[in-house]
């Protein structure tokens, strides 16, 4: 990440920002934050954030989503299960949607906003328990990408990853 960028770049919930210019490569994330995002919000179904500038707090550079979720158990790897009470299901924290704008490709903002999930989730897990972070890779190169910051498949599905919340919590130490 480039320490000019981070200086920058905000995440915040949200608001009255303009969406209309926002455009990803993948259509149904672009769709979703024009046409969804806020109704989620409104519905408590999930919880969107921006990345905006300093200078520039209406237009969206970038968003993802935060919801709650839970995992099954036998989906985990067993070196990460026998860790865990043998409960059927493990509350998990859901990093639902990712995207940033076209514009911002190569700029370090897909990481930023990784980053801001993961460490937003950390925090949140100390006052609504949360043993993992969960996403669903909507491509080979988002399965790509996470594994990068070591999330872990997820039995056989190779599109949906984990990250175990001790993992997460060492990258802010």
């Amino acid at each position: 990440m480039a320490a000019k960028s981070q200086t920058s770049w905000l995440i915040e919930p949200l608001g009255k920002h303009d969406r209309a210019a926002f455009s990803c490569e993948e259509p149904s994330l672009t769709h979703y934050l024009k046409e969804q995002a806020s109704q989620d919000a409104k519905r408590h179904i999930a919880a969107p954030f921006v990345a905006v500038t300093v200078n520039d707090r209406k237009t969206v550079l970038g968003y993802y989503t935060l919801s709650a979720t839970n995992v099954e158990l036998r989906d985990i790897p067993e070196s990460h299960a026998k860790k865990l009470p043998r409960y059927p299901l493990v509350p998990a924290t859901l990093l639902g949607r990712l995207a940033r704008d076209e514009s911002m490709k190569g700029k370090g903002l897909g990481e930023f906003l990784l980053l801001d999930a993961i460490h937003r989730a950390v925090v949140q897990s100390k006052q609504i328990a949360s043993a993992a972070i969960v996403v669903d890779a909507i491509s080979d190169a988002a399965a790509r990408f996470y594994r990068h910051f070591n999330f872990i498949v997820l039995a056989d599905r190779k599109d949906r990853l984990f990250l175990p919340m001790g993992t997460a919590e060492k990258l802010f130490d």
